[in-house]
């Protein structure tokens, strides 16, 4: 049996997204997600707010005739809301063939973060937050909390997101 890859296949060494994270800030503190799960970056559209959702979930922007989801990340995190500015700005990503978009303070950078600059998260607890996070990765002197992007959303949520027209 032949196991050498087919030619539309991409290999180990040619997967050039391999490693890479997209990093963002909220309230001065850096956090990342492998930049596969990104599609675009947006400056902050007008946001179409829908009653009685979750307060992180801001409401849903129209990018090209496609209804999106909007996630407020900073609450998300129960982190304290802050005013929208030029540098906030929306990050689509797609989590299992939906997309929803994550509102972030300020987009910083891509950056390599090979396997052996990551620590798996230390199970201290089991607070909200800490479910989001599944470790920290080191690039020089920083320190990146690396985010796990599939459970941003209880599955619930994700049914819910889903049921909402044009998505």
């Amino acid at each position: 049996m032949n196991t050498s890859p087919k030619s539309w296949e991409i290999t180990e060494e040619e997967d050039t997204m391999k490693d890479l994270y997209l990093c963002f800030s909220l309230d001065n503190r850096y956090y990342a997600f492998e930049v596969r799960y990104l599609t675009e970056i947006l400056a902050l559209p007008a946001i179409t707010t829908i009653p009685g959702t979750a307060v992180f979930l801001k409401g849903v922007i129209n990018i090209r005739g496609k209804i999106i989801p909007v996630m407020d990340v900073r609450l998300r995190f129960d982190m304290d809301f802050q005013a929208y500015h030029e540098r906030t700005c929306v990050l689509l990503v797609e989590l299992d063939g939906h997309p929803l978009g994550l509102i972030v303070d300020k987009v910083n950078d891509v950056v390599k973060i090979p396997p052996e600059n990551i620590d798996m998260a230390p199970k201290i607890g089991e607070s909200k937050s800490s479910r989001f996070i599944y470790g920290t990765g080191r690039v020089g002197e920083e320190v990146k909390i690396l985010i796990n992007l599939q459970r941003l959303l209880t599955q619930e949520e994700s049914y819910l997101i889903q049921d909402i027209p044009g998505n």
